[in-house]
Formats: structure tokens, sequence, C-alpha cells
């Protein structure tokens, strides 16, 4: 049975580098997959997907459903580990249902828990402006990704939350602390 963990926070949050320090120390029990570098990579490739994909984050918008969701499963069902770290997903209601009911085809991938990665608007302003990695690391990109990010986060908070898998931890302070605080909930 593998233990599916998600991974939801602003961007800027820390959560990817957080999950991938946690994987890096448990190469043999933990695979990590970020959505955006999944998303990403599918880009890079040239694909007729990859340009589909393109022009919405581009534009700090939401890939269709269908295509991020067939893309975590994928990355899932690839993956020889027991424990998989899915960053970044889901960001919308709709995908969260979406693979709320994908995963009741798969009898060997239990929703584990999820884990929201909580930081202040400032600071998850200032971590994505500062690292320049590409066309959506832009002021009008990033206010549009955080309101993106927040108009599903209450629904997401309560469906999880009704089902007893949703905890926070803070993104504020030292990676160290934060991913400390993230491997104490995989260890429960």
């Amino acid at each position: 049975m593998k233990k599916l963990y998600l991974i939801i926070g602003a961007p800027g949050s820390g959560k990817t580098t957080d999950a991938s320090i946690i994987a890096s120390n448990n190469p043999n029990k933990i695979a990590h997959f970020s959505t955006g570098e999944l998303l990403r990579e599918e880009v890079k490739s040239g694909s007729s997907l990859g340009k589909i994909i393109s022009e919405r984050i581009n534009k700090g918008e939401l890939v269709p459903v269908k295509i991020a969701v067939e893309t975590i499963i994928k990355a899932i069902e690839k993956s020889e580990k027991k424990v998989i770290l899915i960053d970044g997903f889901p960001r919308s209601v709709e995908q969260m249902m979406k693979l709320e009911r994908e995963l009741k085809d798969f009898k060997d991938i239990k929703l584990t828990k999820v884990i929201e990665v909580q930081v202040s608007f400032e600071t998850a302003k200032n971590r994505v402006l500062g690292r320049a990695r590409g066309d959506d690391d832009k002021e009008e990109i990033f206010i549009n990704r955080m309101r993106v990010y927040e108009e599903p986060l209450e629904e997401i908070r309560n469906f999880y939350e009704s089902k007893n898998i949703l905890t926070m931890i803070s993104g504020e302070s030292e990676i160290e602390v934060a991913v400390k605080q993230m491997q104490r909930q995989l260890d429960e």
C-alpha cells in the first residue's frame, strides 16, 4: 500500500523545498513530486500538451483539471516508493474532487494526510519575486496566483478536515524547522 501525502501552500511557502529535503533524507522510502515541476517538464518537452500548460502557467492560471490529475496519478503509479509526497496539489475544489474520485479506483494508494504549509502574503511575495525562476515570477502574475490559491482554500480545508486528515505547519521559520515539522507529520 502506497501512502500519499498532499502538501499544499501558497506560492513561496516552501512546500517544494521542505518535501524535497525530506525525500532526499529518506531516499529508499519516500518519493517527492512537485506538481509545478511535473508540469514544467511537460512544457520543456515541447509537446502540444506542454503548450497548453505553458499558456496557463504564464497567465498564473490553473492547468485543466484532467491534465493535472493525470500527471499526478502517472507519477504515483510509476514510483516504486511506498510513501509519496505530492506538493502543490490540489489547487482547486474541482482538482480535489477529481483526485478523490480517481483514488477510489486504486486499492493500493491511500491518501494519508494533507499538510498545509502556511505563510503570510508578504513572505510568499518576497520569496517568489526574489527567486526569478521564470515568467510566472512577476508581481502581477504572483498576485493572480495568490488569488487562485486563496479562493478555494477554505472549501479545500473543510473537505480534508471533515476526513480528519488536514494538518497545518508554519512555513515562516527557517527551512530546518519547517522540515522537522513536516517530518513529524509523516512519522505519526
